[in-house]
């Protein structure tokens, strides 16, 4: 599997992780709305197997944190969350960006 695929499908995996942080953010005040998350690794690796669908896990117990509505957001740990995978996503957009760079390079010292 050529390096770019590998770059290609753990943006994917960052992109629908992202989906999820604003949707669990989005519903931080929803009485009774479970905080949903996927572990990245995991899903990498289906990824990168040919699987497209995701496992979504519902938590139902939030960190210590009890809500007596019933819902499991945490909004301070979600927004760590949120910019964690932000700053990855930006990595690997820079490693694309440095590859391609590198690649450009080549071919035009190769031309003189």
């Amino acid at each position: 599997m050529d390096v770019f695929d590998i770059m290609e499908k753990a943006l994917n995996v960052r992109a629908h992780y992202h989906k999820i942080i604003a949707g669990n953010i989005a519903n931080v005040e929803t009485p009774g709305f479970k905080e949903k998350d996927i572990d990245f690794q995991v899903e990498l690796e289906k990824q990168l197997s040919g699987t497209k669908q995701f496992n979504i896990i519902e938590k139902t117990e939030n960190d210590g944190i009890s809500s007596p509505d019933g819902n499991t957001v945490n909004i301070e740990t979600q927004m760590v969350k949120l910019n964690e995978n932000s700053m990855m996503y930006s990595a690997l957009v820079q490693l694309i960006t440095k590859k391609f760079s590198m690649m450009r390079y080549l071919i035009n010292e190769g031309r003189r």
